[in-house]
């Protein structure tokens, strides 16, 4: 059931969402030199590694400078990268992780390597299921960026008090989950983001 609903979902919103695709394309050759998307190595299902595909707001080679970004107005993203990021739409080109299997609409939020080798042996059984692009833990930390940018120590903060707590939220997730709490996941997502 999931599955189905997660390749119709996607599908209809690829073909939907088609002409602001192509804006945002535009919008980010115009504003800066470099590709239209962005390809990161997260860690998925089964602990298995995926590229995951994001609109580019930042400046190339920007996460060869860290790979958290701090604050609203980080000096590696770009001009229309503040605005994709501040509505999220740097994060629908996922719909393709979705269509083709790496992901799920609904699910934990995919990390990358450095951060998933951290994680103890019960925090490890978010990898039992498909991340997602939205999740509880992203929807409560939809402010952590300017969380980061009041720290001494941005890493340190998010390795040791953000990163548990959006693993805690992610457990609660995989315990509670199903069609109709992921539907409840989904249109909280969008009430968060026209809140903005």
């Amino acid at each position: 059931m999931k599955r189905i609903f997660d390749i119709v979902s996607s599908g209809i919103g690829l073909l939907f969402l088609s002409p602001i695709f192509l804006f945002l394309a535009i919008w980010i050759k115009m504003d800066s030199k470099g590709p239209v998307f962005y390809k990161q190595v997260r860690v998925g299902k089964n602990n298995k590694d995926f590229k995951i595909f994001k609109f580019r707001s930042m400046r190339m080679g920007a996460d060869k400078l860290g790979l958290i970004t701090v604050g609203g107005r980080d000096p590696r993203v770009t001009n229309s990268g503040y605005y994709i990021r501040k509505y999220k739409l740097d994060e629908l080109p996922q719909l393709i992780n979705v269509f083709i299997g790496d992901m799920s609409v609904v699910g934990p939020r995919p990390e990358v390597r450095k951060y998933v080798d951290l994680y103890t042996k019960d925090q490890r059984k978010v990898l039992t299921v498909k991340p997602g692009i939205t999740d509880i833990a992203s929807i409560k930390y939809r402010n952590e960026n300017e969380l980061l940018e009041k720290a001494d120590d941005p890493d340190k903060m998010y390795i040791e008090v953000i990163m548990p707590d959006k693993l805690k939220y992610n457990l609660e997730y995989i315990d509670k989950q199903s069609f109709f709490f992921d539907l409840k996941l989904i249109f909280w997502t969008f009430k968060e983001i026209i809140s903005k």
